[in-house]
């Protein structure tokens, strides 16, 4: 790809951009969100027409105009948002286009043979059989990717294809991966997870502002060096060695005897101005209990506390009455309305407070929306930019700016920064600072142990859906929080409920 413009309404999204892969080679293409990594693939799978520039491939210019067209050429495409289609199975969704027939009917029964063949070549235990929304984020990633690798595609584009992925799944699919370069396949890589790119690719190429900034051999660069081409400043990546809550800090909320699907009796307290950290394997039931928590799923309790008042929380509207405000790990599906502005998607859970007595204060929403674009810095045109044409780190912005506009006084903060690049990272938690330092309160799921070892306070270890540890993040450690994570210790610095768990002989 040599020279490749491409221009949206008030964006210059590519500018003299050059890129090129070899075969049996993963080149690794990152920068940070928006710097115009997936719009330049878009160009490549013919989402997208360029405006300027040559694409060459297998040494002829080609003219791609259409995703079939790339298809046809032999490039294959797994996209960073799922192209899925959830009332479908498995199988249907893999050969969807290329179904098998007996005559006029379908062939079921080869679709599903073929499907768990596929399947069984990732060491994937999925059901050709199961509606794909029966799945989990994860499990669909790993449908697409397969999907993708069904077309016997020479070139195949992987855009942050490990981002809702657990460690085994990432494990098989660089071995599927390495394969593929066995097999002189092309395989151009996509990720924020920058660890990733010294086990994987050959080269990397970064991106920023829509411009090529280099190209270089992953063996020769570090991750200072890369990380300074990406943002073109110094990032710090140190972990926090003691807690920044301060001495005497109130109890904001309190949760006693919480339960719910695949959640157990879990109990907690939550300071004002503290970062309290949920750690523990994909499936241990953090997102659950903070589901529970807000009203999203059924849930029983003992006792909920905010500010030392009980507090009744059925539904997720009681939660932003409280001024407890969520944002989901899956923002896309639950945290946003990709349809409308990002002033609407800002407005929306302080709707009453815009509203006269039979219109909506247009006005009102756009000034106060501009004002967090600006503090938080958000990439947009302008407030009324629909949310979708954002980049992912601009559209979590946007959900943290209508809960900051609604004002809460707890934040649940779901996996902040997945799909995330490293900028971005940076400024999300220098926010999550500030809201701690001005007295807000927040709750913090990841599954990435460096981020929770520099964000938290303290940390909250989950295993199947019970609390099987806490740490003083003075105390805590990449180790310690696996074996916790796997019940396999129990510190002294437990709660009072944990404690009384561990004496009835709840676990090891």
């Amino acid at each position: 790809m040599e020279h490749i413009d491409k221009r949206f309404p008030g964006v210059n999204a590519l500018q003299d951009v050059r890129f090129d892969l070899r075969r049996g080679e993963v080149h690794a293409l990152v920068g940070e969100n928006g710097a115009g990594k997936s719009t330049l693939m878009k160009v490549l799978g013919g989402i997208y027409e360029r405006d300027g520039g040559l694409i060459e491939y297998d040494g002829s210019p080609v003219d791609i105009r259409t995703p079939m067209a790339a298809r046809q050429l032999g490039i294959g495409m797994i996209h960073q948002e799922l192209n899925l289609m959830g009332h479908l199975t498995v199988a249907q969704n893999i050969f969807i286009g290329r179904e098998f027939t007996r005559g006029p009917f379908l062939d079921t029964a080869r679709a599903n043979r073929e499907a768990a063949a596929l399947l069984a070549s990732f060491h994937l235990d999925i059901p050709p059989t199961a509606t794909v929304n029966t799945l989990s984020v994860a499990k669909q990633q790993m449908v697409e990717i397969v999907k993708a690798l069904s077309l016997q595609s020479e070139l195949i584009v992987m855009d942050e294809p490990t981002a809702a992925l657990t460690e085994s799944e990432i494990a098989e699919l660089f071995r599927f991966i390495r394969n593929l370069k066995a097999q002189n396949k092309g395989v151009i890589y996509i990720s924020h997870r920058l660890e990733e790119l010294w086990e994987i690719s050959d080269r990397v190429t970064v991106m920023r502002d829509g411009r090529t900034i280099g190209t270089a051999e992953t063996k020769n660069l570090t991750r200072s060096d890369l990380i300074t081409m990406m943002v073109n400043r110094v990032i710090s990546e140190e972990r926090k060695w003691a807690s920044d809550v301060p001495e005497g800090a109130p109890i904001l909320l309190k949760v006693e005897g919480l339960n719910a699907p695949r959640v157990k009796d879990v109990s907690f307290t939550l300071r004002r101005g503290e970062i309290l950290g949920f750690a523990g394997l994909m499936g241990a039931g953090r997102t659950e209990t903070m589901r529970a928590l807000v009203g999203a799923d059924q849930a029983r309790y003992r006792r909920i506390e905010l500010d030392g008042k009980p507090l009744e929380i059925h539904s997720p509207s009681d939660a932003v009455r409280a001024r407890i405000g969520y944002l989901s790990e899956d923002r896309k599906a639950f945290g946003l309305a990709l349809g409308l502005s990002v002033a609407d998607n800002a407005a929306l859970p302080s709707l009453e407070a815009f509203s006269g007595r039979l219109f909506v204060k247009d006005r009102a929403i756009r000034r106060t929306t501009t004002e967090y674009v600006d503090a938080l810095s958000i990439k947009t045109p302008g407030v009324d930019r629909l949310v979708r044409n954002l980049s992912g780190g601009n559209q979590q912005k946007t959900v943290l700016a209508k809960w900051l506009i609604r004002n809460c006084e707890v934040l649940i903060f779901d996996e902040p920064t997945r799909g995330v690049d490293v900028g971005a990272k940076s400024e999300i938690y220098a926010l999550m600072r500030q809201l701690a330092k001005d007295g807000k309160s927040i709750i913090m799921i990841s599954s990435e142990m460096p981020e929770m070892l520099r964000m938290a306070d303290r940390i909250l270890v989950m295993c199947e859906g019970r609390v099987t540890g806490e740490l003083d993040v003075a105390q805590a450690t990449q180790e310690r929080i696996l074996s916790l994570a796997t019940a396999q210790e129990q510190p002294d610095s437990v709660n009072a409920v944990d404690g009384a768990r561990r004496e009835a002989g709840a676990y090891p």
